[in-house]
C-alpha cells in the first residue's frame, strides 16, 4: 500500500489519511452488495468491491480489514432493513395468525424488491469463517428473530407451552428460506406461499 507523508497529511494510494471521500463508504457498501448477490461470497474479492465502486483497491482496506467484515457489514444491513419491513407490518396486539401473516408478507415484500439479497445473505458462517471463527448467519439471526415472535405471543397461551421457541424459531427460518427459494423456481404466487405458510404454522404452534 503506497503511502506517502506531505508534511502533516498521509497520503495512501491517493487518499488523505482523515479525510477519505465522503461517499466512499456508501459507495463500496452499494458494490459489495451487488457482488455478493451476483457472484457470492467466495467469488468476491476486494479488489472486484473496489473496482466496481470505482475507488481504488487501498480505499476498501480504510473501511474493512478484510472480505469477512465486509460481508458481514452487509448481512448486518440486510437484518436491519428486512426488521424494518418488518415492524412497519406487525400491529400492536396482533395475535398469531396476524403476526405470521404479516411477518411472511413482510419478507416477500422484501425479497422482491431486493432480489438475491436474502439468498446471499443467508450464505453458511463455515464457507466465511473457514478458519474456524464462529459467525451468526442472517438464517440463524433470523431463527433468533422468530423465537422473539413466539414468546411474545405465548403469554397469551396461543401457542403450545411444550415447545422451545429458539429451536421452533431456527426450524421455521429454515423452512421460509427453502419455500422462498422453491417459490423463486416455481413461480408460485407471494399470496399463495403466505396463506400456505400462515395456516400450516398456526395450526402447527397452538396448543394441542
Amino acid at each position: 500500500m503506497g503511502r506517502v507523508v506531505l508534511g502533516q497529511v498521509v497520503i495512501i494510494n491517493g487518499e488523505q489519511n482523515g479525510r477519505r471521500r465522503p461517499d466512499s463508504l456508501a459507495r463500496l457498501k452499494q458494490a459489495a452488495r451487488t457482488l455478493f448477490v451476483e457472484r457470492g461470497y467466495d467469488a468476491t474479492r476486494p479488489q472486484d468491491i473496489a473496482r466496481e465502486a470505482g475507488l481504488g483497491h487501498g480505499t476498501f482496506y480504510l473501511h474493512y480489514p478484510d472480505k469477512r467484515a465486509c460481508f458481514l457489514a452487509f448481512v448486518d444491513e440486510a437484518r436491519r432493513e428486512l426488521g424494518e419491513q418488518v415492524r412497519g407490518r406487525l400491529m400492536p396486539g396482533a395475535g398469531l395468525e396476524e403476526r405470521i401473516a404479516a411477518v411472511l408478507g413482510a419478507v416477500c415484500d422484501y425479497a422482491d424488491r431486493h432480489p438475491g439479497v436474502l439468498r446471499a445473505a443467508m450464505t453458511d458462517g463455515r464457507v466465511i469463517d473457514a478458519e474456524g471463527v464462529e459467525t451468526q448467519s442472517l438464517l440463524m439471526a433470523w431463527g433468533l428473530d422468530w423465537a422473539e415472535t413466539l414468546r411474545g405471543v405465548a403469554s397469551d397461551g396461543s401457542t403450545s407451552d411444550r415447545l422451545n421457541p429458539d429451536i421452533i424459531g431456527q426450524a421455521i427460518a429454515g423452512a421460509l428460506y427453502q419455500a422462498g427459494q422453491d417459490r423463486s423456481r416455481s413461480g408460485r404466487s407471494r399470496e399463495e406461499l403466505v396463506n400456505n405458510l400462515t395456516l400450516f404454522l398456526v395450526r402447527a404452534l397452538r396448543p394441542d
